[in-house]
């Protein structure tokens, strides 16, 4: 049965699409002002078959009703997923529903969930859609922390090049005024919704730690976890898990960073080190950084001063929130 449920969810390619992205292609941050395809774009869970295994499926919104399935036996990824590869298919919307067929099963996905159907027409099962929430989403920060946003206009003079939305919120293109060394981070994030755009296009943001070590931002909801897709350290290490949110939910970075060493002639002794927990789940642990540079586009170079945090504007439109820093006391 497990394997006729893969089969079942490796949905032929019905449309097939260029990559090529138009200059005007639409880019929606507000998720009240979106199109038709959104609410057919997310994920969903549940059980199929008489065994009742448990799938996963991602699903994204490509642009002019063209989605990408990804499905993952186990269930979703951070939750449960088996980590054998996914199957990848495309679909094509139509009439309010996106209808899938191979040889042992078809599929009908709907803003409801995505129901699979062996060939004499029965149902093996349902996955529902679900929202999944980052546990530390909304965290408050504690007594002792650096508060740099908190969607006050007042917090926004902590950046300089700051940009603040009506409703709060913090935009990209901006670098903390304040340094640190050894610090822990909270940080929330929104990736805009790109349908049509592709690659480095789709949402493309970055974190960068010190000024040096970029954690990317990137609206790679179903790709495949590489340094340069959400979670990555840029040019230097592919996440774990590829834990990336849909695009337009607010998604969570809490990040430990341990600075060089340098002794007093300036000589390096020990390399950065960092932690990174995405949407609650540990894609990089205690992870050692480059000590001889920083990585790609960095706006600091290694050294032993305290660096800012430094937040890209790489041409998308992003949206970011609560954010705080803790440092060791002896700091």
């Amino acid at each position: 049965m497990g394997l006729g449920i893969r089969r079942a969810l490796a949905l032929v390619w019905l449309f097939a699409f260029p990559a090529a992205v138009c200059a005007d292609s639409p880019r929606y941050v507000d998720p009240e002002n979106v199109d038709e395809d959104f609410a057919y774009q997310g994920e969903y869970t549940g059980q199929l078959g008489e065994d009742r295994l448990p799938w996963g499926v991602q699903v994204i919104a490509e642009g002019r009703g063209q989605f990408q399935a990804v499905a993952y036996s186990g269930g979703l990824p951070g939750d449960g997923w088996d980590r054998q590869p996914p199957v990848r298919t495309r679909g094509q919307l139509q009439e309010g529903r996106v209808p899938f067929q191979t040889e042992e099963a078809s599929g009908i996905l709907t803003p409801e969930g995505l129901a699979i159907y062996n060939p004499a027409g029965d149902r093996l099962g349902k996955l529902e859609k679900v929202h999944r929430q980052s546990p530390t989403l909304g965290a408050e920060p504690p007594e002792n922390a650096v508060v740099l946003f908190d969607g006050t206009p007042e917090s926004v003079e902590n950046w300089r090049n700051g940009r603040i939305t009506e409703d709060g919120l913090l935009m990209e293109g901006t670098t903390s005024r304040r340094t640190f060394g050894d610090h822990q981070i909270h940080f929330e994030f929104r990736n805009a919704y790109q349908p049509q755009d592709r690659g480095q296009r789709r949402s493309n943001s970055g974190l960068y730690v010190q000024g040096r070590y970029e954690v990317q931002i990137l609206d790679s909801f179903g790709l495949e976890g590489k340094h340069d897709e959400c979670g990555g350290i840029y040019s230097v290490r592919d996440p774990d898990v590829n834990m990336c949110y849909p695009p337009l939910a607010w998604q969570t970075f809490d990040i430990d960073f341990t600075a060089a060493r340098y002794d007093d002639e300036g000589k390096r002794t020990a390399n950065p080190r960092m932690t990174v927990r995405h949407n609650g789940v540990v894609i990089h642990d205690d992870v050692a950084l480059p000590g001889d540079r920083s990585t790609t586009a960095a706006p600091l170079g290694p050294g032993p001063e305290p660096g800012p945090i430094y937040l890209q504007d790489h041409g998308a439109p992003l949206r970011y929130r609560n954010i705080w820093v803790i440092e060791p006391r002896d700091n």
